[in-house]
């Protein structure tokens, strides 16, 4: 089997992060495989296991993000790619990044593409689906359960905290949620393994874009941090009094009443 993985590169949100001028410092953050896509990995090596094949793992970005996918290598994909965008755009947005995948799948054999539900930096679960849309393709997205025989695949997605259950066929794009799997953490042997596994480095020239084609449709007005939570008030009294001062509180201070 033909199985790709999209990958993303984005900083961890459990650490500290600091804002200037309306941009995330980089220097200041810690950047990580997106969860998400850690899911993505784990099941297409799951799948290379059971039905053979090869896991190549693909990610647009800066040159950075090597790290991200030898990480990725290291947990067991065979190859990885970067579509390295740091000398041609200084901004993209998710129509962006479809556009590059598009031309980079333009000549592939595909037999299942894997990628994160959402990435956890701009969380719009976008590329997956209009990506498998430009390369007419069926899409599945949430799927927390898959099976393939031959070509058919049988697939149970989350919705809302329910399951649907799903049958379709390859080539195939997923969206992975969690739940789907455990990713493995990557091994010493694994990491060592890593370093001697092919990693190709592409252009937008090599795809036969350039800046125009790719550029992007949105624009990000501001990026700001969430105010911090102010200590809660504890009510007392009788009853009727705090009811009272609650409701004087939600239309006084808060103004939701």
């Amino acid at each position: 089997m033909n199985i790709y993985v999209l990958l993303k590169r984005t900083f961890d949100t459990e650490e500290k992060i600091s804002i200037s001028n309306g941009k995330i410092e980089d220097e200041g953050a810690e950047f990580i495989i997106n969860p998400y896509d850690e899911y993505a990995v784990e099941e297409a090596i799951n799948l290379r296991d059971e039905h053979g094949g090869e896991v190549t793992v693909v990610t647009v970005g800066e040159e950075e993000s090597e790290k991200q996918l030898r990480t990725a290598l290291a947990m067991g994909a065979d190859k990885a790619v970067l579509i390295n965008t740091e000398e041609d755009l200084e901004d993209g947005d998710q129509f962006t990044t479809v556009k590059i995948l598009e031309a980079f799948f333009k000549d592939k054999e595909v037999d299942i593409i894997l990628g994160g539900n959402v990435a956890i930096d701009e969380a719009s679960g976008q590329v997956g689906p209009r990506l498998a849309e430009r390369l007419s393709i069926p899409y599945v997205t949430t799927i927390t359960d898959i099976n393939i025989d031959g070509k058919t695949v049988s697939i149970e997605r989350d919705v809302e905290g329910d399951v649907e259950k799903v049958e379709t066929s390859l080539p195939l794009l997923v969206t992975c949620q969690q739940g789907l799997n455990e990713p493995r953490y990557p091994s010493l042997p694994g990491i060592m393994k890593a370093k001697k596994k092919p990693l190709e480095e592409l252009e937008l020239d090599d795809l036969d874009l350039d800046e125009n084609d790719v550029e992007a449709k949105t624009k990000t007005i501001e990026i700001y941090l969430p105010p911090e939570k102010e200590a809660g008030k504890v009510l007392e009294g009788e009853i009727d009094d705090q009811v009272k001062e609650l409701v004087s509180l939600l239309k006084n201070d808060s103004k939701v009443l």
